[in-house]
């Protein structure tokens, strides 16, 4: 890359879809950055809640430079070591049976809401193919994933979108009860909804759709693309609540900053998934696959997955320090390392506007939403890190109630 390149080249010849921060990162290492002028960040982003291990780990790096050395793509028309090795490791560490591998998040929604309204069509004839989700939800950018995600927003100027899909009130029975049917093929819900503004189910919540789910012969499909693969202090947060999914979508950690995504199914339903009904040329790739095997195999492990509950301490309990000097945040929320901090009453609207003063203190931070600053910082950040993250973090505050 051009010694010479800036963030002005960014407007100049890139899509004007993303605007992203000033300075830019050009190298790192555990959970911190450094940009092109040497200055160092401490990043809590984690590249929105994929860099589970950080820049660089070890493991992560060993991988992919020994399959780099081996084989790089075949396409589906073989199969390769290293995806059927992860696809083995995921099956016996989670519900599944069968695992479908893609390149991203809204890859691996497109595929799972596919599924189900297939495997509602051969047991149960076309008409049951409604698909219930809910209000503030985001399942990715697909046309099919952003008409299921439950943000207008989204989905204006590319309609008309996909028909069959209704939106719930998150964490409200009785929203479900009257959108769903015998017709209905697939509840779709996140277990912590992300861009929606980090919002955990309840336990009745999740327990409740199973059984709505089951007694209109429905799927439960979760979404644990952001929420999964150690982000919530289980390997899948959906194993936090002792409810079992039909269909569950991974990416993000699941590559450890490497493009990956994966689709678990029972058996039940993954047989609907025949020859022909759906692909992905570089799903299973094998750089992909050996990374995400190292990812998954180093962070489902006990030193890992009970570390992350002290660190969500540690965020919250810095989080509550601030609060009570600044008044900023009216609740703070989140699961594991998927943390989300609202913003008060008196700072609507302002959570991105830490963004660029954070940034100018040295930390990289994200929001959910116009008034939810979040945080999704490597499971294996240090204490120290999250201590100078933090003192940062208040500058950055400190200066925004002074523009107030």
């Amino acid at each position: 890359m051009p010694a010479s390149s800036t963030r002005d080249d960014f407007d100049k010849y890139m899509a004007p879809n993303y605007s992203p921060q000033q300075a830019i990162p050009v190298r790192g290492e555990g959970s911190r950055l450094w940009d092109q002028e040497g200055r160092e960040y401490i990043d809590f982003a984690g590249g929105i809640a994929v860099n589970a291990l950080g820049h660089c780990h070890p493991a992560l790096v060993g991988a992919l430079t020994e399959q780099a050395n081996k084989l790089w793509h075949l396409s589906n028309v073989y199969t390769n070591e290293p995806a059927l090795a992860l696809s083995r490791e995921l099956v016996e560490r989670t519900f599944a049976d069968k695992v479908f591998f893609c390149s991203s998040g809204g890859e691996a929604n497109e595929a799972a809401f596919k599924l189900a309204r297939r495997w509602g069509f051969d047991n149960f004839g076309e008409k049951k193919h409604k698909i219930v989700s809910f209000k503030q939800s985001f399942h990715g950018r697909t046309l099919f994933t952003v008409s299921v995600g439950g943000q207008p927003k989204y989905t204006e100027g590319f309609g008309p979108v996909p028909g069959g899909i209704s939106h719930a009130t998150f964490n409200d029975l009785d929203s479900v009860r009257a959108l769903i049917d015998d017709d209905t093929c697939a509840v779709v819900v996140e277990p912590i909804q992300g861009e929606g503004g980090v919002t955990p189910a309840t336990p009745e919540f999740l327990q409740g759709l199973r059984e709505l789910c089951d007694q209109h012969q429905a799927l439960l499909v979760m979404d644990e693309v952001q929420s999964g693969v150690g982000r919530s202090g289980k390997l899948y947060a959906y194993m936090h609540y002792g409810v079992t999914p039909d269909i569950l979508t991974s990416a993000k950690a699941i590559g450890g900053g490497f493009p990956l995504g994966a689709m678990l199914a029972s058996d039940r339903v993954a047989k609907s998934l025949v020859v022909g009904t759906h692909g992905s040329t570089y799903g299973g790739n094998p750089l992909a696959c050996a990374v995400g095997l190292a990812a998954v195999t180093t962070i489902d492990t006990p030193d890992v997955l009970e570390g992350v509950e002290r660190r969500h301490m540690l965020f919250r309990e810095h989080l509550e320090v601030i609060n009570r000097k600044h008044g900023v945040f009216k609740e703070i929320r989140g699961m594991g390392l998927l943390i989300g901090a609202e913003m008060s009453d008196d700072f609507q609207g302002k959570a991105r506007d830490i963004l660029p003063l954070a940034l100018e203190e040295g930390l990289m931070a994200l929001v959910a939403g116009p008034n939810v600053l979040r945080m999704a910082p490597s499971l294996v950040i240090s204490e120290v890190e999250i201590e100078e993250g933090m003192a940062r973090l208040e500058l950055a505050i400190e200066r925004l109630v002074g523009q107030s």
